[in-house]
């Protein structure tokens, strides 16, 4: 199981997924086209806001900080991942462990940050459209993506101490291909009850809080679109609100399915779990550029000119 000192093991051994280790050599290529999918499409939607000067606004602003965090994300992940499918490398030392743990947990509560940002810039453009451009202003978004990333920086910041000072004596085997925090504290031999405590109290706090405000903002944003007469200008402007929409259940409901296998699913095939953890960490990146790039003509054309002027 690996060789331990007083503390901790020197490595935690990494799994795939339980009962289909026979089949990790084909899941790893589907595995590298999601990568695949989710380094280009962000990049893509990157490079297209940085080069079309019509798409220099805050609404466009916030989808690039949204690509920037999925693409991180996904670089957090693929190291260990791929060892795992591809090489069966399933080793990995107790700092890097803590350290992907941190990085997974930090870009995973930006992005609910930058979906709570989206929120308010479909809030203001729709319910106070004549202020939109004082109130979103470039230092505002600045601002506001400063504000996410110190929030996950200093919430998630004691995590590896927390985890650093719990004694290791028994099993050293993950349940998944990466590190998390519930999945580390539950090998501990020690009193873990300040784990769960803070642990949920950081869930509750940032991504429950995130989840209602987002709530909230559609609440006002319906109540202003129901006092506009005509009926094809309110499906004009709640089609602004689609791809954000779209990009919020891409993101919330696999979490919520992930906390609701593990905490009614306790007899479900081990399998389930991870794949619902997988699916939670690995279909937004992959969804987010395909849903912005399908739905937003504004994206789209910047796409095609990007690429035309490639071909040139």
């Amino acid at each position: 199981m690996g060789l331990f000192n007083v503390t901790h093991p020197d490595s935690f051994l990494l799994t795939g997924i339980p009962d289909l280790e026979s089949s990790h050599s084909w899941l790893a290529g589907p595995l590298c086209v999601m990568y695949a999918a989710s380094l280009v499409g962000n990049t893509v939607i990157l490079q297209a806001v940085q080069g079309e000067p019509s798409l220099h606004e805050p609404m466009y602003y916030f989808l690039s900080m949204l690509s920037f965090s999925d693409m991180a994300m996904s670089m957090a992940t693929m190291p260990t991942v791929l060892r795992t499918f591809c090489l069966n490398a399933r080793d990995i030392t107790f700092n890097a462990c803590l350290v992907q743990m941190f990085l997974i947990h930090s870009f995973s509560m930006m992005e609910s940050g930058i979906l709570l940002a989206m929120s308010f810039d479909r809030y203001v453009a729709i319910c106070d459209p004549l202020r939109y451009a004082t109130v979103l202003t470039n230092e505002v978004i600045a601002g506001m993506g400063l504000a996410v990333t110190a929030r996950s920086f200093i919430s998630l910041f004691p995590l590896p101490f927390l985890i650093k000072r719990l004694p290791f004596c028994r099993s050293n085997v993950l349940s998944h291909s990466y590190c998390l925090h519930p999945d580390m504290m539950k090998l501990a031999c020690a009193d873990i009850t300040i784990n769960s405590i803070y642990g949920l109290f950081v869930l509750v706090s940032t991504f429950g809080m995130d989840l209602f405000f987002i709530f909230f903002s559609y609440v006002l944003i319906l109540h202003s679109v129901m006092a506009i007469a005509s009926r094809e200008e309110r499906f004009k402007v709640l089609n602004t609100c689609v791809s954000h929409i779209l990009a919020v259940l891409a993101f919330y409901v696999p979490m919520i399915g992930v906390s609701t296998v593990h905490r009614f699913g306790k007899h479900a095939p081990r399998y389930i779990h991870v794949l619902m953890s997988n699916v939670y960490l690995f279909v937004p990146p992959v969804l987010n550029p395909l849903i912005y790039s399908v739905k937003t003509k504004e994206i789209r054309r910047a796409i095609v000119r990007m690429f035309h002027q490639i071909k040139m």
